[in-house]
C-alpha cells in the first residue's frame, strides 16, 4: 500500500507517491498537481476546498478562507458562515481532500502519509500539524522537514558529499537549513527561518503602497474590494521583470487605482523583506560556523522564490546563480514521495540516514544578574544542536531556608523568558539551609519527534523528578491576555522608555538571539548593566553607557548588505 508523501503548503498543497523507480505527482480532481490551500463554506454550507473556493475569496470573502497555515499551533479560531475552525480543522480538510484525490487516483486506499513541515515550526506547530493528518484519517508517523524534502528532491543525497543550503520561500514562511551529505548520511548543521515571511508579505506590500497613494487604507474598502485587489496584486506580482505592460487598474468604489508597476517601484518596496530574509541565513552560516564560500550549492524552492528579485539577491550574496530547476512549487512533494519510499523500505531507493537539529532553544527561568528576582533565561539546549540530545546544567537555591525549587521550562532566544514560550514547569522540595547551598541538576532530553524529557535532581538528597513535554503552548488564552495587558498597564514611565534607550535594547535583543555561547552570554552581561543603569535614572550615566553598549553591539551586528 502507498505512502502518500505531502506538502502542506501556505498557499498551495501537493502530494506524491514513490512508485517503484521515480516519484508519481499525483493531480487533483481538476487535473491539476497544485491544490489551493484555501477553505470555504458554499451557500449550501457544504465545503470547498482548493481552487473552487480560492475563485469565491473575492465573492463570498465572508465565506471563505486562505494562508491559516501561519495559525498553526494557536488557539485562533476562524468564522466562516456561521461556522468556527481552528487552523488545525482547515488544514485537516486540505489533507482529506487529497487524500480523496491520491485515492481516486490510484484506485486503492491510502491510510499513511509522510507530510512536511517548516523547519522552523516549534513543537506545537508540529504537534498540530500532525493532529490535521490524524483528522484527516492519515496514520502520520513522520513529519520531514520542507528543506530537507527539497534537499532529496534535487538528488543532493545522491552525490558523494557536499554543504548544501536550502532556501524555502513559501506563500506564508521562509526557511533556511544547511545540510551536509557524506557517506549516506544527511546531516542538517543548522536551520533558522521566520514563520511570518513569505509571498504574501510581497503582496501586502504592494497593496499597502497603491492605497497609500490614494490616501486610503485597508480599512476604507469592503472586504470583497480586499480580496480583488488581492488577486490583482497577486497577478501583477508574477509579471515583474518581464517584457510588457504590468499595469493594475481597478475601480474600487469611489476609489481608482491605475498604476504602472515596475523593476524599480518593487525593488524600493521588496528591500525590507529582503533584509528580514538576510537575518535567517546569516545566522543559519553562523550556527554552522560556515561562510558562504564554504556552500557547494545554494538551492531554491517555494513558489515566491521565482521573484527574479529574490534570485538575484541570493545570486549576490553567494557569488553564484542558485539551482531552480525543479519546480519550486513541486519539489517539496516530491522529496516527501521519495521518504514516503524510504519509510516503506523501497528496494529502488538507497539508505539515506537523516539527522536533525532541535530548531529553538530550550532553557529555564533563573534569577538574574543582580540576584534580586527570576525572569531570566538559562539556555540548557542551545538552538540547532543535533537530536537525540541531552545536557545537563545545574543551579543552586536562591534565598536563605528555600524549601521548594520551581522549575519552570520555556522554548526561545529572547534572555528574557516573558519573550520566549513557556512549556511547562515542575517542583521539588528541597532541604533548607543558606542561599546557595543546595545544587540542584538539571538535564533535558530532546528526541527526533520532538519530545522533550526534563529530569532534575536534588544533589544532596538524590529526590528526582521529572516530565515530558509532549506539545507546547498554543496561543495565549483570552484570560492570559488579559492578565498581560493588566501587568502592562500598572508598569511606570522609566528612562527606558526613552526612544534612543528602547531602539538599543530592542538591537540588544536582536543581537544576544542570533548569538551562541560566550558571545551570547557576553551580550547578556553587557545588556544587564544596561538594566541596571537605567533603573537607577541618571541621564549622563545612562548616556555614556549607551555609547559602550552600541561599540559592543557594532563589533556583533552586521546589517549591511544589498
Amino acid at each position: 500500500m502507498a505512502i502518500l508523501g505531502i506538502d502542506l503548503g501556505t498557499t498551495n498543497s501537493a502530494c506524491a507517491i514513490w512508485d517503484g523507480d521515480k516519484v508519481q505527482l499525483i493531480p487533483n480532481r481538476l487535473g491539476e498537481f497544485l491544490t489551493p490551500s484555501v477553505v470555504g463554506i458554499d451557500d449550501k454550507g457544504l465545503v470547498t476546498v482548493g481552487k473552487v473556493a480560492r475563485d469565491r475569496l473575492i465573492s463570498h470573502s465572508d465565506r471563505t478562507v486562505a494562508v491559516f497555515k501561519r495559525l498553526m499551533g494557536s488557539n485562533h479560531q476562524v468564522q466562516l458562515a456561521r461556522q468556527r475552525f481552528t487552523a488545525t480543522e482547515l488544514s485537516a480538510l486540505v489533507l482529506k481532500s487529497l487524500k480523496e484525490d491520491a485515492e481516486a487516483f490510484l484506485g486503492q486506499p491510502v491510510t499513511e502519509a509522510v507530510i512536511s513541515v517548516p523547519a522552523y515550526f516549534n513543537d506545537n506547530q508540529r504537534q498540530a500539524t500532525r493532529l490535521a493528518g490524524e483528522l484527516a484519517g492519515f496514520k502520520v508517523e513522520r513529519l520531514i522537514n520542507e528543506p530537507t524534502a527539497a534537499a532529496i528532491a534535487y538528488g543532493l543525497n545522491q552525490r558523494a558529499e557536499g554543504t548544501f543550503l536550502i532556501l524555502d520561500l513559501g506563500g506564508g514562511t521562509f526557511d533556511v537549513s544547511i545540510l551536509e551529505f557524506f557517506d549516506g548520511v544527511m546531516e542538517v548543521h543548522a536551520s533558522a527561518g521566520d514563520n511570518f515571511l513569505g509571498g504574501e508579505d510581497f503582496n501586502n506590500a504592494i497593496q499597502e503602497a497603491l492605497l497609500a497613494e490614494q490616501g486610503i487604507t485597508a480599512l476604507d474598502l469592503s472586504p470583497q474590494q480586499r480580496a480583488q485587489l488581492a488577486t490583482a496584486v497577486e497577478r501583477s506580482k508574477r509579471r515583474i521583470g518581464l517584457p510588457g505592460d504590468n499595469r493594475i487598474s481597478l475601480t474600487l468604489g469611489k476609489h481608482q487605482i491605475d498604476k504602472q508597476i515596475d523593476d524599480d517601484w518593487f525593488t524600493k518596496l521588496a528591500t525590507p523583506l529582503l533584509l528580514r530574509a538576510k537575518r535567517p541565513i546569516e545566522r543559519a552560516l553562523d550556527d554552522a560556523k560556515l561562510n558562504p564560500g564554504a556552500i557547494d550549492e545554494v538551492v531554491l524552492v517555494g513558489g515566491s522564490t521565482r521573484m527574479g528579485l529574490f534570485r538575484a539577491t541570493v545570486g549576490r550574496m553567494f557569488g553564484r546563480l542558485p539551482a531552480c530547476h525543479i519546480d519550486p512549487d513541486l519539489a517539496i512533494a516530491m522529496g516527501a514521495a521519495i521518504q514516503a519510499g524510504l519509510k516503506a523500505k523501497d528496494a529502488a531507493l538507497g539508505e539515506i540516514v537523516l539527522t536533525d537539529v532541535c530548531p529553538y532553544t530550550l532553557g529555564t527561568e533563573v534569577n538574574g544578574p543582580d540576584s534580586k528576582g527570576g525572569g531570566y533565561f538559562m539556555p540548557i539546549i542551545e538552538r540547532n544542536s543535533t537530536v537525540p540530545v541531552s545536557v545537563e546544567r545545574s543551579v543552586v537555591t536562591a534565598h536563605d531556608n528555600q524549601q521548594v525549587v520551581r522549575v519552570a521550562i520555556y522554548q526561545g532566544e529572547s534572555r528574557l523568558v516573558a519573550n520566549n514560550i513557556h512549556l511547562g514547569e515542575l517542583e521539588l522540595a528541597v532541604p533548607p539551609g543558606p542561599a546557595g547551598s543546595q545544587q540542584v541538576d538539571i538535564r533535558y532530553s530532546y528526541d527526533m519527534n520532538g519530545l522533550l524529557a526534563v529530569d532534575v535532581t536534588v544533589a544532596s538528597t538524590g529526590l528526582k523528578v521529572n516530565k515530558v513535554i509532549e506539545q507546547a503552548p498554543g496561543a495565549l488564552s483570552t484570560a492570559q491576555k488579559a492578565e498581560a495587558l493588566a501587568r502592562l498597564d500598572k508598569l511606570k514611565f522609566h528612562p527606558r522608555d526613552q526612544e534612543e534607550n528602547r531602539a538599543l535594547l530592542a538591537r540588544g535583543e536582536r543581537v544576544y538571539q542570533s548569538s551562541l555561547g560566550d558571545q551570547r552570554e557576553y551580550v547578556a552581561n553587557v545588556l544587564g548593566e544596561f538594566d541596571k543603569v537605567l533603573e537607577r535614572q541618571n541621564p549622563q550615566e545612562i548616556a555614556r553607557l549607551r555609547a559602550k553598549v552600541n561599540e559592543v553591539l557594532d563589533k556583533f551586528d552586521r546589517d549591511n548588505w544589498l
